[in-house]
Parts: structure tokens; sequence; C-alpha cells
């Protein structure tokens, strides 16, 4: 089964975008100003202050808002409470848990003990690793989501693998459909023109994707 197949069946990759429409005003009702310290809805505190670290770390602050301005971890967990499927809300969870102990795994901690640079470090493991690791992880998922194959044993890292895709994913696809960034980042034109469809891309937006 190819990677994309296997991120799609387990809830990961472009799924989600289908229902852009249902989530948009959750979206924008994350847009307040940035909280340091919330309460998520369908994790534990753990597993949120652990997203939190990890979309900072995978959007941080620079030119451009970073997740935390964005409230990207409250969308996510929103979404998963309130808009996702059983099976995607299941897969979640069981890989925020993943996560968790392959952490402790990794650095002797937990969750809540953990510092910036150690969720670098998490991040760079997995979503950093070289080919061979990662198609050993989708493998490793696959044999668990194969109904007709024997019984798996649980691997943390392949599900830390699998959880980490998914905040990347999400985070990122929330990220470009915020008000902020497709106003502000983003080639925004709230009254678009006629189509040209010879313009050169230096010319359209002065490069920039356009926001929709």
């Amino acid at each position: 089964m190819k990677r994309r197949e296997v991120l799609k069946n387990i809830g990961l990759g472009a799924g989600y975008v289908m229902v852009a429409p249902a989530v948009f005003n959750l979206l924008q009702s994350c847009k307040s100003e940035p909280k340091s310290d919330w309460e998520p809805v369908y994790l534990n505190a753990a597993n949120g202050y652990a997203l939190t670290k990890i979309l900072d770390v995978i959007l941080p602050k620079g030119d451009t808002p970073g997740a935390s301005d964005l409230n990207l971890a409250q969308f996510i967990d929103s979404y998963m409470n309130e808009v996702a499927g059983d099976k995607q809300k299941e897969e979640f969870k069981s890989g925020a848990n993943a996560f968790a102990l392959s952490f402790k795994e990794n650095f002797d901690k937990e969750l809540v003990d953990g510092d910036d640079e150690d969720f670098e470090k998490a991040v760079a493991k997995y979503l950093g690793a070289d080919n061979e690791t990662r198609d050993a992880f989708v493998k490793r998922i696959s044999e668990t989501q194969d109904p007709d194959a024997p019984t798996a044993d649980f691997d943390a890292h392949a599900g830390s693998y699998a959880y980490l895709s998914t905040v990347r994913d999400l985070g990122i696809w929330g990220w470009k459909n915020s008000e902020e960034v497709g106003e502000n980042v983003m080639w925004y034109d709230p009254i678009p023109g006629a189509y040209i469809g010879c313009m050169p891309e230096s010319d359209a937006g002065a490069g920039k994707a356009m926001s929709l």
C-alpha cells in the first residue's frame, strides 16, 4: 500500500479538506488572542500541552504568524471533538498516546516535563526521518490497519510518526485557511478581476499563493 493511501486510511493526508465548509466557522472562532493556558476538550491535558509544543515547532512564529498566534492547537482539539468521524477521533487519540509513550522512552520524561528542545528533537526524529525509516513506519501502520493481516504488535514509534503527520497536515491546513494568514500573508483579493491565463507567476500576487 502506498504511503498516501495508508495515511488517508488512518485519517491523515488531505482527506479532511473535504469537510472544509463544516469547519470554517470553527477555525475562525479560534482567532482570538493567543492563549498560553487552555484546557483541551478532546485530548487530555498532557496531550493538549504536547500538541501546542509540536505545532510551535512545525509552525513557529517569525515574519508570519505562528501556530500559537492562531490558536491552532485549540482548533485541532475542537475539530476532533466536534467534527471528526469516529475512526479519525480514535486514530488521533491513539496517536497522541503513542507519542506520549515514545516521548517517555526517548527523553525519560513525561510530556508535561518536556521543554522546547525536547519537542524539537521529537519532531525531527519522526518527521525528519530518512526515507527508509519512514517507509518502515508506514509498513507498521499498514499492518495494524489491515483487518486481514495477523494482529500486529503496537509500535509507539510508528504511531508517533502517524500522529505527527496528522498534526502537521491539520496545522498547515488551518494556518493557510485562517483569516489572519489569508488576508495578510497570502495574496488576498476580495474582489478578483478577470481571469488572465497567461499572466507570469511573478505578476500574480508577487508570486504568493492566492487566498481562497
